[in-house]
């Protein structure tokens, strides 16, 4: 290969001569002032080509080829062109460019020479565990999913909030409406809501409510209505007439020994000390079955107390042969998880066990609610209601009665036994309830009246007949 170098006066004429000597594809080496003209070292391309070349391992023992510099001749402004000689060229050059090519290490021993292809080859790609990729992306994709959960959940709970509101607002327009073209129901509603019956029954009312202009007659539809829900047995026959195993049931303090011995004494009156037996439950409370014992002995009738499943199944079937079998139950909270499996042992004693339910006249309406509905188990055979003389208004009782659909056997108004116990008279109650108005003074007006409508729950509205 050969190094050829060019002056000129300027670096432009250099340049052009580069062209012109070696082509446009010419390798520039050094571009440098000497002595007042620009000296230019090029190389041909095709030289360049043969060194990117690779290198064999028998012709990398070989020495690096000696580059040679062609040098123009110089021609002087008078007389006959003198160039140096060949063995000056060599002398000059060689140091410099000797100097300036890299001079490659020489190889280990131990370590073979690597080809051109193999330095080009590209490096082996890292092995992926799969396994744990896919336990990666399982996760990510569940922690996608419980956000987008949250975040739904959230949205949803805005959502039912929203309509909350605006059925309120739109429940509140309307009554408002309501009141202005037939004044007197807000009359009806005001009594309906003073006697103790719920904002979802008194709405379910005023809604049905023929078109009338009269107060008193709207009044005289309602109690006809309520009295025609309140459902009652016609006389003592349809229960102890027809005898059967009957388990009084309810919360603490509800009445239930009480009513059990009231009981008693009808049955005691009409077939005899023979024909009844008592049974109790009570084995927690202090004495709770001793009290039992004594109205057994003042009627002569024996008491059985037990304590569990299999007990209540033993005593059942000794007592098969009386006509009338009144278990007292213990008493516990509605919220009490012990409720669930009294009512299993009751029902899978091995006989037909109806159980009556007691309603404490002086709780609230939703305070019954949740009662029946911790006592509901597969169906109630009746109720009683008791404490009747305490009340001060008996018309949340009644509402449960009607929205429950529950069969309204007694009504129970003090602690004698047995003249406190008497059939429910469906007129009488319902007079009774408008009557004794306590809520009468709990201030609620007019502008207190939708605001009760709109928060009736439509969804509970109870069927009438």
């Amino acid at each position: 290969m050969k190094v050829k170098k060019f002056t000129a006066a300027t670096s432009r004429d250099a340049l052009r001569k580069v062209r012109e000597a070696l082509g446009p594809d010419a390798v520039i080496l050094s571009n440098r002032p000497v002595d007042g003209v620009v000296e230019i070292l090029a190389l041909d391309n095709d030289d360049v080509a043969s060194l990117a070349a690779p290198v064999s391992d028998s012709e990398s023992a070989q020495p690096a080829p000696q580059l040679q510099v062609e040098e123009p001749a110089f021609v002087p402004a008078f007389g006959p062109a003198v160039g140096p000689t060949p063995a000056r060229r060599q002398k000059d050059l060689a140091p410099a460019f000797v100097a300036a090519a890299p001079v490659a290490p020489a190889a280990p021993a131990a370590e073979p020479v690597q080809t051109y292809a193999e330095r080009r080859a590209p490096a082996p790609e890292p092995t992926v565990d799969m396994g744990a990729m896919t336990s990666m992306m399982s996760a990510a994709i569940a922690q996608a999913k419980e956000s987008a959960a949250v975040e739904m959940n959230g949205m949803m709970n805005e959502l039912r909030a929203m309509r909350g509101l605006m059925e309120t607002q739109l429940a509140e327009l309307s009554w408002n409406a309501t009141a202005q073209r037939q004044p007197h129901k807000a009359t009806v509603l005001r009594e309906l809501l003073g006697a103790g019956f719920s904002a979802t029954l008194a709405k379910y009312l005023i809604e049905k409510m023929p078109v009338t202009e009269d107060a008193a007659q709207a009044m005289r539809w309602v109690k006809t209505v309520l009295a025609r829900n309140v459902n009652t047995i016609g006389n003592d026959d349809d229960l102890l007439a027809n005898g059967g195993v009957f388990a009084l049931v309810g919360p603490t303090g509800v009445g239930k020994t009480t009513t059990t011995a009231k009981l008693a004494a009808r049955c005691v009156m009409r077939h005899g000390p023979d024909k009844l037996a008592l049974i109790t439950t009570d084995a927690y409370r202090i004495g709770g079955h001793e009290q039992l014992r004594i109205y057994g002995k003042i009627l002569g009738v024996m008491v059985h107390s037990v304590k569990d499943e299999a007990d209540l199944r033993i005593a059942l079937k000794e007592l098969r042969n009386k006509h009338t079998v009144l278990i007292d139950t213990i008493g516990m909270s509605q919220r009490d998880h012990m409720v669930a499996e009294q009512v299993a042992m009751l029902s899978s004693s091995g006989a037909d066990v109806k159980r009556l339910l007691c309603l404490n006249s002086t709780s609230t309406g939703e305070t019954l609610n949740e009662v029946v509905r911790a006592y509901q188990g597969s169906g109630l055979h009746g109720a009683i209601m008791t404490k009747m003389d305490e009340a001060a208004s008996i018309g949340g009782v009644l509402d449960v009665v009607v929205r429950q659909k529950l069969n309204l056997h007694y009504i129970s108004n003090g602690q004698r036994v047995p003249e406190d116990l008497h059939l429910a008279d469906r007129a009488m109650l319902v007079d009774r309830a408008f009557r004794n108005r306590s809520g009468a003074k709990n201030g609620l007006g007019d502008a207190d009246l939708p605001l009760m409508m709109a928060g009736a729950a439509a969804r509970a509205n109870p069927s009438f007949a």
